[in-house]
């Protein structure tokens, strides 16, 4: 079992910057993918990225360049780092916890709560 807290959301203008963590405790955490999804209201949920327990990150076209994903092992920590961002970035951000690195939230066993993330333009 994987227990995922996310923190770090709020309200930001665009063009402005927020980083959010994931922290993750339980059992071979540290081992697992991360993914961040986002679900603005009335919308699909949107991956956002992943990084590897090794640290390798992939993130798609529509964040790359402004996002970045980074992971701090020894505080079994994931952090999303979000920059230049816009009001369509405003979504209710998950980290999620799986064995296999994919863009599909089915793969994901392990969900955070949430955070809210809001831009103002």
């Amino acid at each position: 079992q994987v227990q995922l807290v996310e923190s770090g959301g709020g309200l930001v203008q665009a063009g402005g910057s927020l980083r959010l963590s994931c922290a993750a405790s339980g059992r071979a955490s540290s081992s697992y993918v991360v993914g961040w999804f986002r679900q603005a209201p009335g919308k699909d949920r949107e991956f956002v990225g992943f990084i590897r327990w090794s640290g390798g990150t992939y993130l798609p076209d529509s964040v790359k360049g402004r996002f970045t994903i980074s992971r701090d092992n020894a505080k079994n920590t994931v952090y999303l780092e979000m920059n230049s961002m816009v009001p369509e970035d405003t979504a209710v951000y998950y980290c999620a916890a799986g064995p296999w690195a994919s863009g599909d939230s089915g793969y994901y066993q392990y969900w955070g709560q949430g955070t809210q993330v809001t831009v103002s333009s």
